[in-house]
């Protein structure tokens, strides 16, 4: 977990309560559960804080984290966001990010070419698609990777518990995918096509007693 750099700071319980909720969103710990994961919390920089915990149990049993994840985690971030009050990065791209992109792209003097408004309009919707939760490429393949993940676990095998933990590394990477083309998608500057001479020119009005001649 990072904070924004324009996030206020964090109290000493603050952080704990984030660092469990986290926890028990994983699946690393279970209220009641005295057999569950050993786990710690690490802040080794300012305004960061790492979970690190042992996927075997106690009982020597492998934990049954979320089927999805990753989603699951995002949507609990979410949530410690809007109740701590913190900044989001699914508000929007970083303001001077957007900028530069927008700088860049308009100069000089806001004289972007049609072509390139119209290649800058289609990657931002290509990276879009590519990123798109619901109907992506990229979801529909961490989906099917979570998948085998899952079914890894069931199996009797000795190596299925680290290979389906494997495929789950590999589905966390893949949606930190999909948020930096998301990103990168927002941070592209909507500049829109230029409109035509004849619709930008107006004719001021006429003052009284003047008189219109061709």
């Amino acid at each position: 977990m990072r904070l924004h750099p324009s996030d206020r700071d964090l109290a000493g319980p603050e952080w704990s309560e984030m660092a469990h909720r986290i926890a028990r969103k994983a699946g690393i710990q279970r209220p009641g559960d005295d057999h569950g994961c050993r786990w710690i919390a690490v802040q080794a920089q300012s305004g960061r804080l790492g979970l690190v915990a042992n996927l075997i149990r106690l009982d020597g049993t492998w934990t049954a984290q979320p089927h999805r994840l990753s989603p699951a985690l995002a949507a609990e971030c979410r949530r410690i966001e809007a109740e701590l009050d913190l900044r989001s990065p699914w508000l929007g791209p970083d303001p001077e990010q957007a900028a530069r992109f927008a700088q860049r792209s308009t100069a000089p003097a806001n004289g972007a070419s049609p072509a390139a408004v119209d290649a800058t309009t289609q990657l931002a919707g290509l990276l879009r698609q590519l990123s798109d939760e619901n109907t992506g490429p990229l979801a529909t393949v961490r989906g099917l990777v979570e998948h085998a993940a899952h079914r890894l676990d069931r199996l009797p095998h000795a190596y299925s518990p680290a290979a389906g933990h494997q495929l789950e590394l590999i589905a966390r990477r893949l949606h930190g995918v999909q948020q930096d083309l998301d990103a990168t998608a927002a941070a592209l500057p909507a500049t829109a096509r230029p409109a035509p001479l004849s619709t930008r020119v107006t004719a001021a009005p006429p003052t009284p007693g003047a008189r219109l001649t061709r």
